[in-house]
């Protein structure tokens, strides 16, 4: 049986494998109750895509007072930024904006205007993964809304795991569900969308780095089309 000792953040240990095990088939509202009952400190980062409303309409109910947070990078779609105000007057989470330490301008005299063109990894990693990395250091575990078929690189993710990265426990709830299941709960609770999924927009991130793709297409090859790179960075 293996125990994870993990960052500073955590006073006591949690047998993260045991947990994985246990909970694989358990229905995410299952996962997400264990969580927040069992880890101490926990928050939700929530994009407001499709996967992560389903996360923010289920913990709501199940944990109000549950800390959760959104990376505002400043370059959102427009109908994101709607979507944001419909879902507080819905549902009243208790919401923290997260943004990047230096603003779009300041961005541009250090490296030049337009970094997600030449640089797209610098870009990702000033406006979302450094953000994201000081805002866990307050935290003890992160729920995250991937699944395993959204991309050979979450292919392995597992309901209940340790996040080297950033020395602290992720809860994948929804790691085994497709996409069916995903928008049958949205249509069966009457959870709110982005809109932009109902036109070819499966991921959505930036305004700059996010297309329309294809139907049939990897879900994700919208994004960073123009460069070999599906991923921004926070689950790498």
């Amino acid at each position: 049986m293996v125990v994870f000792e993990l960052s500073i953040l955590l006073d006591r240990s949690y047998d993260v494998a045991m947990w994985a095990k246990a909970f694989e088939e358990r229905a995410p509202e299952e996962i997400l109750r264990h969580a927040v009952k069992e880890i101490d400190n926990l928050t939700f980062a929530c994009s407001f895509g499709a996967e992560d409303q389903v996360i923010l309409h289920m913990v709501t109910k199940i944990k109000p007072s549950l800390p959760i947070f959104y990376l505002d990078t400043d370059v959102l779609f427009d109908e994101t930024y709607a979507l944001i105000e419909e879902t507080k007057r819905r549902f009243s989470p208790n919401l923290i904006r997260v943004s990047p330490e230096f603003t779009l301008e300041q961005q541009a005299q250090s490296h030049g205007e337009a970094l997600w063109k030449s640089r797209p990894d610098l870009c990702c990693d000033i406006r979302k993964v450094k953000p994201l990395a000081d805002h866990l250091k307050g935290y003890a575990g992160w729920i995250t809304g991937i699944r395993r078929d959204q991309a050979p690189t979450r292919a392995d993710a597992q309901v209940f795991e340790v996040d080297e990265k950033f020395g602290l426990l992720k809860v994948n709830p929804l790691a085994l569900w497709t996409h069916k299941q995903v928008w049958q709960y949205l249509v069966q609770n009457d959870v709110p969308y982005n809109p932009m999924h109902d036109r070819g927009f499966p991921s959505i991130g930036c305004s700059h780095c996010t297309k329309a793709v294809a139907p049939g297409a990897d879900p994700r090859s919208g994004r960073w089309s123009e460069f070999e790179k599906t991923e921004c960075g926070l689950h790498q």
